[in-house]
């Protein structure tokens, strides 16, 4: 494969360092309309009471449902060699706001 005349169907990606860091999120705020999947990243923190949001990624609804069936074999993929994600479900619309037993320093 030569850099100058790369493949017709081939998009080059670019990973900035930034971006490539990461942001880490325990929580995600779905929304929609009609025309788009709004998905927030969130970070809560134990003892504060205000979360921000860390990122919000925008979606067409083809492309949601691609990234859901992206992630529905990645959880296979996953679980087939860690074994199952345990998932501890607090009810609905509840936020898990606890993060274990309380310490002190």
């Amino acid at each position: 494969m030569d850099e100058k005349n790369p493949p017709v169907n081939q998009i080059n990606i670019e990973l900035k360092e930034d971006v490539a860091q990461g942001t880490y999120s325990n929580l995600a705020i779905i929304t929609h309309s009609s025309s788009e999947f709004v998905i927030d990243f969130v970070r809560i923190m134990p003892g504060i009471p205000k979360a921000e949001v860390k990122s919000r990624i925008i979606l067409t609804p083809e492309h949601t449902k691609r990234l859901l069936m992206a992630l529905k074999d990645n959880i296979a993929k996953y679980e087939a060699t860690h074994g199952p994600i345990k998932v501890v479900e607090p009810g609905p619309n509840v936020i898990p706001m606890t993060f274990g037993p309380a310490g002190e320093a």
